[in-house]
């Protein structure tokens, strides 16, 4: 009988590690174990009123780079060219970003023009600040928070508002905690190897390898594209994985926690599901590295079932002790999602949407207008969508409070939040509220070194395990998604590149 690879967790990096070990020329024998009842994890999209589209996870993917350019290009393996809805470079939704500071809306400045002129919040052209960027000397520690690294390069406004925003708007986190190696590892390699961001950024732009290439990645190229969505929104593409994998014959298993990982005397993996257990040669967990709490959906009065919330450092056997040690200090935060709909309204202005830096408003991290980007999602009659973000540091001083005030609270918050900061004060037609426990790992200060220790450990016991998912080298869907593939390389014994 060939070899056996069980990949732990169905959210996207799971269903990606899947699909390209079936596509090997002499796949193995691939089970996905998910623990709750529906695949796609934190990608999830529901119909509303009219057909309206709302995402209650991840709502637009950006095509650039190589990472971008290989899901592009597994959209098409999938047949969903036809469904892609882009946003292109003239679009306001890729032209227009806006900062939430002293109670008003601030559009970021763009091109040369719009750095060379004062622009609030920022006291002095950005220009300043990135003619101190090329003097500043490179910084001599291994790592450095976000917080400091801009503050030293770019000065204590950038710090303060844009970087500060930016961490909290792509990992609801702080700034002053979350690693500058980590997070945003191509600022802290530039200033590496050419001893300016700007110029390391400007620099290296040409040199990377080229993307594979797609008639939908050469027009995404050639229209700019800074994101796109499907049509059904974005959760049509695990729905794709999942088809496309049943008919490549892998084993789906949902509703399956599992409940522990054994190493058996033949060095194979013994992987206990409840009433039973499966054999693997290779397990790839997708899982997330530590955290508690449960997936999807916390609130069963106001939501569908949810499932159990499974952790690799929760399953590792007592051999793999000191990794599951490591696993664990690898922590999340947890974000509150409130998607509202307005019938016969309109922004004041049109863009991508805002950041709301913490000295503003420690609970409201931004507000997404879905209308602006893809209003084809807007529904019949169409209603305007937009999205805001709760968490940071508010949402961790909440208590455990009863599950209906938790959601009263947070639409209370978004509404006002509505209401203040785009003067939509009349009540939204229609609501969803969803509190997501754990989602976005933080790469905190030091992140590199888990990774380093947890590299070492599997190396040197020769573990036949092999991680992935957001909780190691990027949370956004394309990091999701390459983190599959190569994880699946690596259980075939290929190179990742390949």
């Amino acid at each position: 009988m060939g070899r056996t690879v069980v990949v732990l967790g169905g959210g996207i990096s799971g269903l990606a590690a899947s699909y390209h070990l079936s596509r090997a020329p002499r796949p193995p024998r691939v089970v996905l174990v998910e623990g709750s009842e529906r695949l796609g994890g934190w990608i999830r999209s529901v119909r509303g009123p009219g057909g309206a589209v709302f995402e209650l996870g991840p709502r637009g993917i950006r095509p650039a780079g190589a990472l971008g350019a290989r899901t592009l290009l597994l959209v098409s393996e999938l047949g969903l060219d036809s469904e892609v809805l882009p946003v292109r470079g003239d679009h306001p939704a890729a032209r227009n970003r806006f900062l939430y500071v002293g109670g008003a809306l601030h559009a970021l400045p763009s091109g040369l023009r719009g750095l060379l002129r004062p622009s609030p919040p920022f006291s002095k052209p950005l220009f300043w600040a990135g003619l101190r960027e090329l003097t500043a000397p490179r910084g001599k520690d291994p790592d450095e928070t976000v917080h400091s690294f801009a503050e030293r390069r770019l000065g204590p406004e950038v710090a303060s508002l844009a970087m500060d925003s930016l961490c909290r708007g792509v990992f609801a986190g702080s700034s002053r905690e979350l690693s500058v190696r980590s997070c945003f590892p191509s600022l802290f390699q530039a200033e590496q190897t050419h001893r300016s961001v700007l110029l390391g950024l400007l620099l290296g732009a040409g040199r990377s390898a080229p993307p594979p290439g797609s008639a939908l990645v050469r027009q995404a190229r050639a229209e700019r594209w800074s994101q796109w969505s499907l049509r059904g929104g974005l959760e049509m593409l695990p729905q794709a994985l999942t088809a496309h994998l049943t008919r490549r014959g892998v084993a789906v298993l949902r509703g399956q926690p599992v409940s522990g990982l054994s190493l058996q005397a033949d060095g194979r993996w013994k992987v206990s599901l409840g009433d039973r257990c499966l054999e693997a040669d290779h397990v790839i967990s997708a899982v997330p590295a530590s955290g508690d709490g449960v997936a999807a959906l916390p609130f069963p009065s106001w939501g569908a079932g949810s499932g159990r919330f499974l952790v690799l450092s929760k399953l590792l056997p007592a051999e793999a002790a000191p990794l599951a040690r490591v696993l664990g200090t690898i922590a999340a935060v947890s974000v509150a999602v409130v998607n509202l709909q307005y019938r016969g309204a309109r922004l004041p202005v049109q863009g991508f949407g805002h950041l709301v830096p913490s000295s503003e408003d420690p609970g409201i991290l931004g507000v997404v207008y879905d209308s602006v980007a893809f209003p084809e999602q807007d529904g019949s009659p169409p209603g305007l969508r937009v999205t805001v973000m709760l968490g940071g540091s508010w949402l961790q001083t909440l208590g455990t409070g009863g599950c209906a005030s938790s959601q009263e609270l947070f639409q209370q918050k978004a509404q006002e939040a509505a209401a203040t900061q785009l003067g939509l004060s009349a009540p939204p037609s229609h609501c969803l509220v969803h509190l997501h426990k754990n989602c976005i790992p933080q790469y905190t200060l030091g992140h590199w070194k888990k990774l380093e220790s947890a590299a070492r450990f599997l190396a040197a016991h020769r573990l036949p395990l092999t991680l992935a998912g957001a909780s190691y080298e990027g949370v956004a869907v394309n990091d999701c998604i390459e983190s599959g593939r190569r994880a699946a390389a690596q259980a075939l014994g290929t190179g990742p590149d390949r």
